[in-house]
């Protein structure tokens, strides 16, 4: 069975908080003490054996009888365990692929989470609106699809703007879509979001601009009350009364921190919503989906163009159809985007590099008039396919 995650937005109570912001505390705890030891053990014998996430289980039980991490005897104990694997997995990702060394934990990071395992049916649907999670009882939540019966864990996390959620691991069948035999490329623009090999055109939505005066006024507030906040700590400072509080305590900073990130989450939010409508319809509507393989990172080394490529989501949308192609039985190929906008696709004639400004121009060989996006997106098609032949 198919493996997929489902998002809630959770509504806990004030006892329900702490008890999450303490096992937030707990799983962070353990993360940093296991690291701490492989660094030590690394310093100290850079030859000796690394020590695997069945071994450091074996430290859970020796630290919750420690009178200085008592604590952790309150907290969901499969969640101690998941952080364990999750550090095991960082330190072979880190190995194999040379990603980056793992990083301790900090309590200051405003996103925090942790993960449980489903043990004797103890995350299950209680009712319509509401959830029993573990260590933390019955919980209201609002999610807009139906939670499958077989859970297999739960991440319950918060968000920068202080929301909190719970993406459940479930087991599902795959919803097969009807076979259509029909093919497209997709070509991804910065004036249209996506245009098809069908002559289709996605408009690109910019909904960064429809917060942006509201997001503006709070970035504002947040910049002027940082700033007093420091000069305020360096005057407690120099006169060497108290120790200045930190940043994280000053509740106005606090406050429009908060309200920055909400307006950030809204538009992440409505970019995701309308990515996850497009990507969906062409997987209904394609059987085979051929997309140009585009090197963000060095696209965004154009300053002219970074913000409006950035706001595109290019990457979001590939993942998208990644996944939802696994699911519904569709096939996406990926081809090199290597003059794509530059041969004709009436005749393959290579008219050479346009500028950006260019977006009609009328073939020398066959006198075909093409629009530089959908002559784009044939040619993407084109490629796949002889890609797929091939193969």
């Amino acid at each position: 069975m198919p493996l997929k995650g489902v998002r809630l937005r959770i509504y806990p109570t004030q006892l329900q908080i702490q008890r999450i912001e303490s096992n937030f505390g707990a799983v962070r705890k353990v993360w940093n003490l296991m690291l701490a030891m492989q660094k030590d053990r690394n310093k100290n014998n850079p030859n000796c054996r690394f020590v695997s996430k069945y071994d450091m289980n074996l430290f859970l039980p020796l630290l919750k009888k420690e009178p200085e991490y008592s604590f952790l005897k309150q907290a969901e104990s499969t969640s101690l365990q998941s952080a364990i694997i999750d550090l095991s997995e960082a330190f072979k990702k880190f190995f194999r692929e040379h990603s980056g060394y793992p990083r301790f934990k900090s309590r200051k990071y405003p996103r925090q989470s942790y993960r449980s395992t489903c043990v004797n049916h103890n995350i299950k649907q209680l009712g319509k609106n509401y959830i029993k999670l573990p260590k933390l009882g019955e919980m209201r939540f609002k999610c807009g699809r139906n939670i499958p019966e077989t859970i297999k864990s739960v991440t319950i996390y918060r968000n920068l703007a202080g929301k909190y959620y719970a993406v459940l691991l479930v087991e599902c069948e795959n919803q097969i879509f009807d076979k259509t035999q029909v093919t497209v490329g997709l070509d991804m623009g910065v004036t249209d979001l996506i245009i098809t090999s069908d002559s289709v055109k996605y408009p690109t939505i910019h909904f960064d601009k429809i917060f942006a005066k509201k997001k503006l006024h709070w970035e504002r507030k947040l910049a002027r009350r940082r700033l007093l906040a420091i000069k305020n700590r360096a005057k407690i400072k120099k006169l060497g009364l108290v120790d200045p509080k930190p940043l994280e305590d000053y509740k106005n900073v606090q406050k429009a921190k908060i309200m920055v990130a909400k307006y950030s989450e809204r538009v992440a939010n409505q970019r995701r919503d309308y990515l996850n409508k497009i990507t969906t319809q062409l997987v209904k509507d394609y059987d085979v989906i051929v997309v140009e393989d585009l090197k963000i990172k060095n696209l965004l080394k154009n300053h002219n163009l970074a913000r409006s490529i950035a706001n595109q989501s290019w990457r979001m949308i590939r993942t998208m159809l990644e996944y939802k192609c696994e699911w519904y039985g569709k096939k996406l190929i990926v081809v090199d985007p290597f003059k794509t906008s530059q041969f004709c696709a009436e005749c393959g004639y290579d008219d050479g590099k346009h500028e950006l400004d260019v977006r009609r121009w009328t073939c020398p060989e066959c006198n075909s008039d093409n629009d530089r996006d959908i002559n784009a997106s044939k040619n993407i098609l084109m490629k796949g396919l002889e890609q797929a032949i091939v193969i």
